[in-house]
């Protein structure tokens, strides 16, 4: 469980936003919008697999740049 403490003289404002971003380094925010809606298991194998296929085609889209590429 995330705990902030708010200090003394501290706007409100800026402790919600420190406890905004310690949701968000915990995954908390990603997880509830995740799980806002029923996704089915196929689904989500399918979104799974596209982002794999994405992110395999960046890091070989990286590697072809860096061969090209002179070292300094």
């Amino acid at each position: 469980m995330i705990q902030i403490r708010v200090k003394k003289g501290e706007a409100i404002e800026k402790a919600i936003k420190r406890l905004k971003k310690a949701m968000d380094k915990e995954g908390i925010i990603k997880q509830l919008r995740a799980e806002r809606y029923f996704e089915k298991p196929c689904e989500k194998k399918r979104k799974k697999s596209i982002r794999a296929r994405s992110r395999a085609r960046s890091l070989a889209r990286r590697a072809a740049l860096a061969e090209t590429m002179p070292r300094i």
